[in-house]
């Protein structure tokens, strides 16, 4: 079967950002951080506090990170050297779950249960050390509401958690009690961050002209060093939840994957630009291609880095994807243009992320010039989607000109876990 042309070249136009979208995206995203850092409710970022500014790259000595993150977990010690440099000297993961063994996930868990679990792992990672004083790091990645840096009280679970008695409680008050527990009385939690502040931390300990951090994979964020107003002072990491940007317009796909979503009308920007759905919004143009509207094809962001990786002519590994998951034979001519849908969704993605980091260097920089710095960005997507690097500078230069050249993207792999190393020494300082 031929694809309409016509609907075809709609489609593609429905997923453009033209250099006039790009800079409104920009500039609005820059509004609604100042809103957000005044108070204003008119702000669709909740400008969260993380209780850090950066680190020197001259934190020294041993301590432990708790990356908590999903359910696997992981506890590590890290010798921290200065000089931006760090030895990790012992990881232990386990899940928190494994099927018909245990399982501490579950609404059939408890808290308690749950944390004596981790307590577990940290005393794997000391190798049963009950003496030597140890503070450690929490990478904690659930919505909570902060304090001070040690003080998160978990507001929901998300991602399938449902453990009882943890709700509503100080985390770090849980872990120490079973540290306690398990003998452990020489561990001391003392600090609590997001995977998107471990981060920025552990690119800015190792290159320190580093002010953005950022995670591009199943999910979507942004933090940032605020230097200027509202509740940072003196200048704090800010934790966006940037995935919540809301002063953008969605096309027809993105209101339809809204509407079938768990969580109706929240996280627009995430729902455009995040791994999870990306190929969700191309099954939703694929069907309609197909005359079918309203139906749903399961494609994935995996697919999608496979067809825009193979450059071929006739796009035969697009045709062989397409026909797997619909049952269609596309012709050749039509197979290179579905790989173009691909592209097309997948650029805009970038762009609108490079809107973001954008929006974020003009409040960095406040009425002064763009010093040269890295924006440092963990996740699958941005390590392995094709297209991803060339077009973020593609997306800086439209709406930076010469001062694109003063900021490049790089990959921060492992953050969550350095990150809460280089907190706990932070803290300690502090």
């Amino acid at each position: 079967m031929a694809l309409d042309s016509v609907l075809y070249n709609e489609i593609i136009a429905a997923f453009t950002v033209d250099t006039e979208h790009l800079r409104e995206a920009a500039a609005n995203f820059r509004q609604d951080m100042r809103l957000g850092l005044a108070g204003s409710p008119d702000s669709s970022l909740r400008m969260l506090p993380s209780y850090l500014g950066l680190p020197t790259g001259e934190e020294r000595g041993s301590y432990l990170a708790l990356d908590f993150g999903g359910t696997n977990v992981r506890v590590l010690l890290y010798r921290l050297e200065g000089n931006g440099t760090y030895k990790m000297l012992s990881h232990v993961a386990k899940p928190l779950k494994v099927d018909g063994v245990y399982d501490f996930v579950g609404a059939d868990a408890t808290g308690e249960e749950m944390f004596d679990f981790l307590a577990g792992l940290v005393d794997e990672a000391v190798a049963g050390d009950h003496e030597t004083p140890y503070l450690l790091g929490h990478t904690f990645s659930f919505p909570s509401r902060q304090t001070n840096i040690n003080d998160a009280r978990l507001i929901i679970w998300t991602k399938e958690f449902a453990a009882r008695g943890v709700e509503g409680e100080v985390v770090n008050d849980l872990l120490r009690a079973a540290l306690v527990r398990q003998g452990l009385s020489n561990v001391t939690p003392n600090s609590v961050i997001n995977d998107t502040v471990a981060v920025l931390l552990s690119a800015a300990y190792i290159n320190g002209d580093t002010k953005i951090g950022a995670i591009y994979a199943t999910g979507h964020n942004t933090c940032y060093l605020e230097p200027h107003t509202g509740m940072a002072e003196p200048p704090m990491i800010i934790n966006m939840e940037s995935g919540g940007f809301q002063k953008i317009s969605p096309n027809r796909f993105d209101v339809a994957l809204d509407a079938a979503s768990e969580k109706k009308g929240e996280q627009r920007l995430e729902k455009m630009v995040a791994g999870r759905y990306l190929g969700e919004l191309f099954g939703l143009a694929m069907a309609e291609l197909l005359g079918e509207k309203g139906h749903t094809y399961h494609f994935t962001s995996v697919d999608l880095s496979r067809m825009l990786a193979d450059v071929g002519e006739d796009a035969q590994l697009a045709a062989t994807i397409v026909e797997a998951v619909t049952g269609k034979i596309l012709p050749v001519e039509d197979a290179v243009r579905i790989r173009e849908l691909a592209r097309a969704i997948v650029v805009r993605s970038i762009r609108l992320i490079a809107a973001t980091f954008v929006g974020t260097l003009w409040q960095i920089t406040g009425a002064g010039e763009i010093c040269p710095q890295h924006i440092a960005v963990d996740g699958s997507v941005y390590e392995k989607m094709p297209l991803v690097q060339e077009e973020m500078r593609r997306a800086f230069s439209e709406l930076l000109g010469e001062d694109a050249a003063k900021v490049d993207t790089m990959l921060a792999c492992g953050g969550s876990g350095l990150g809460a190393a280089i907190a706990a020494a932070m803290t300690e300082r502090g």
